[in-house]
């Protein structure tokens, strides 16, 4: 016989992914048509901050976690950066598996050409919602996903895997 348990869910428009997802469209509704106007993927944008933000070369596994992109998305967006010389890969004479990318001349005027452009959406978000509320959203944001990454460590390790519930 089946569990007859009941299960409430909060509103589906309440729930932090959900409410997460509908911010990040939000905010990045603001920052893609400064993007499209440069021919660059959201992804690849990413990329090219990183890299611009890093004090140096980055290998492929380190940038993949830095951007939060898996590595065959990764891979195909290197692919397209290199083909229009915004980034150099190079691979280590002791280990030819790995690839260390770094910024090209080019790639970096393309982080110039838009960083002012960039920082005036920046200040249109202080604006319109506060530079000291955005600065603390920042915050607790970094430190949900700390927790978030803790707590799923600790899942994964310590905890059995959740029965399956039924929503019905």
């Amino acid at each position: 016989m089946a569990d007859e348990r009941e299960f409430v869910l909060r509103g589906f428009d309440r729930s932090l992914p959900m409410v997460l997802l509908r911010s990040r469209e939000s905010a990045m509704g603001l920052f893609r048509p400064l993007l499209g106007e440069n021919s660059l993927t959201e992804q690849q944008w990413r990329v090219l901050r990183a890299l611009a933000s890093s004090p140096a070369p980055m290998d492929a596994g380190e940038l993949a976690d830095t951007t939060c992109l898996l590595a065959p998305s990764l891979s195909r967006i290197l692919v397209a950066l290199e083909r229009r010389s915004l980034i150099t890969r190079e691979t280590p004479e002791h280990d030819r598996r790995r690839s260390i990318i770094s910024l090209s001349e080019p790639g970096r005027e393309v982080v110039a050409d838009i960083a002012p452009h960039s920082e005036m959406i920046y200040e249109q978000l202080e604006d319109e919602f506060g530079a000291e509320r955005l600065q603390a959203l920042i915050s607790e944001l970094d430190a949900l996903a700390e927790i978030g990454s803790s707590v799923a460590g600790r899942t994964t390790r310590s905890r059995p895997a959740p029965e399956p519930v039924p929503l019905d």
